[in-house]
């Protein structure tokens, strides 16, 4: 008999897009929204307030639902549980929004997990915009990477880019050989001269984060036409990749032998064996017990499965979106 007295929210927050998902108590998707950025760092918490206003809307008024009939939503937030200070403030937005406390916040590390793994034990490396891993084993969970742009999120697209454009400058300065990568930013650009590379990148009238990350495609496509040095990148992207998911392992106390199902989610992993290749090498390099695992669904619906978790719900495990 289908179970079709309330729903399960998932949101899955990330720099770029947020993405909202509503199932019913069978595990089939009744409502989907894509939102903009709930990045609360670089939009401010107004902004994050709108956008998850909107997509709950959205996803409510698709399946003509009221909040009242949500049983549990989990919001998975872009650096939520990284200040101390802000997190009080996060974690009230849905209580506005849905107008009860059936609910909870956590990191967007979690929707990634709980989507790729079905939320089974093991380990998900997200990298997007940004870059984090996840994994839970045996009741531990652990997490690695994620400490932003300025010192971290190594693998990321915003890391890709930002190598990227340093071998840019060394190409334009003669401290390396040229490659693709230097006509397809120039052509990027319009550049009247390589200089005039400053201004376009050190502007303020756009967000940086994403303006820089989205650069990542242009290494990609560098790297795919022969650039050495973007195939460099992207090699020791992987390798970042796979230190992040082995401290994980090891924080989660996995004995030798004893098989670790790891999947991943994020734009960056789109490059396909671009990065999927150094990262599985690096990773056999630290361990034989890693067993890669395609995406089971997508992290939205993940943050979906995740609530229902929560609420002490199992539910089928929708097909892969």
């Amino acid at each position: 008999m289908n179970r079709t007295d309330g729903y399960y929210l998932g949101v899955d927050g990330g720099g770029t897009k947020t993405a909202f998902v509503l199932v019913d108590r069978d595990g089939r998707e009744r409502a989907r929204h894509e939102g903009g950025s709930s990045y609360h760092v670089e939009i401010g918490v107004e902004r994050l307030h709108l956008v998850l206003q909107e997509g709950v809307r959205a996803v409510l008024e698709q399946a003509k639902a009221s909040a009242d009939e949500v049983r549990f939503a989990f919001f998975g937030l872009p650096a939520h549980s990284e200040d101390s200070q802000v997190q009080p403030v996060l974690d009230v937005i849905p209580e506005a929004l849905l107008g009860h406390h059936r609910y909870a916040c956590g990191n967007d590390m979690i929707c990634g997990w709980a989507g790729s793994l079905g939320g089974e034990d093991g380990i998900n490396i997200v990298a997007g915009t940004g870059s984090i891993g996840y994994g839970e084993r045996q009741g531990l969970a652990a997490r690695g990477g994620g400490w932003g742009e300025v010192f971290s999120d190594e693998g990321s697209a915003y890391w890709i880019a930002a190598q990227g454009l340093n071998a840019f400058s060394r190409m334009a300065d003669g401290r390396q050989p040229t490659g693709p990568l230097l006509a397809l930013l120039r052509r990027e650009f319009a550049l009247a001269s390589d200089l005039d590379l400053c201004g376009r990148i050190y502007a303020k009238d756009t967000p940086q984060r994403d303006r820089i990350a989205a650069l990542s495609r242009l290494v990609a496509q560098a790297a795919a036409e022969g650039d050495h040095a973007a195939r460099r990148i992207f090699d020791q992207a992987g390798q970042e990749l796979a230190e992040i998911v082995d401290g994980i392992r090891r924080r989660l106390a996995y004995p030798p032998g004893e098989r670790v199902a790891l999947s991943y989610s994020g734009g960056v992993f789109q490059s396909g064996d671009l990065i999927l290749e150094p990262f599985r090498r690096s990773l056999a390099a630290c361990s034989p017990d890693y067993e890669i695992i395609s995406p089971r669904c997508s992290p939205a619906t993940g943050a979906a499965l995740y609530a229902a978790r929560l609420a002490g719900e199992t539910l089928a495990l929708p097909a892969a979106a």
